[in-house]
Order: structure tokens, then sequence, then C-alpha cells
């Protein structure tokens, strides 16, 4: 997880961002926990270890480039985590209402 100061947000609106980034990620990983829990109750040879395997490095590749808490993109970020129903957008109130708006509208396509 990459993390860095998003210029142009007041102290109020990153820490609101960062609660909410924090929550998502959390919630990512309990998801994860949860699936992969249900796949090694399927373990039964090696091939299927193999799958587990794979689908690990793949999960661990999309959570990585997800979470990056930058700048260019955080808007597209919060609105796909919301979308994907990790983040509510009530967990981003405070932030400023142009903002919200825009997340909002990304996350219904």
């Amino acid at each position: 997880m990459v993390e860095m100061t998003l210029e142009g947000w007041t102290d109020c609106e990153q820490e609101i961002a960062r609660t909410a980034f924090n929550t998502a990620y959390q919630r990512s990983i309990d998801r994860l926990v949860l699936d992969v829990r249900s796949q090694c109750d399927n373990l039964n040879d090696a091939d299927s270890v193999w799958k587990l395997h794979d689908f690990l490095s793949i999960q661990r590749h999309i959570i990585e480039g997800r979470f990056d808490f930058r700048l260019d993109g955080i808007l597209f970020v919060f609105a796909s985590l919301v979308k994907d129903q990790l983040l509510e957008v009530e967990e981003l109130d405070g932030l400023d209402a142009g903002k919200l708006a825009k997340i909002k509208a990304m996350a219904l396509f």
C-alpha cells in the first residue's frame, strides 16, 4: 500500500480519506481470507494447491495495484471501492461536495 499526502486536500479530508482507504483495504483482506479458507477446504491434490497459489498471486497483484493512495486517481479508487461494496459513500462524508459527487457518479459505471 502506497501512502502519500494528497495535494489540494484539507487535513480533515486527508484524514477521512485515509480512514476510509484503510477500512476498505481491511475489508478486502477480510474477504480474501474468507475466500482462501473456503478454498482450503477443497485442497486434495497438487493441482488444487497450485490453483490456490495462482489465485493468491492474482489477488496480491490486484490488491497491491488497487490500494494506491495517490492524488492522481484517488477518486477513481474510491469509486471502485464503493462499486465493489468495500466502502460506503457515507464513510467519505466530510470530503468536498464536488469530490463526493464525482465518486458517486463514477461508482455507477
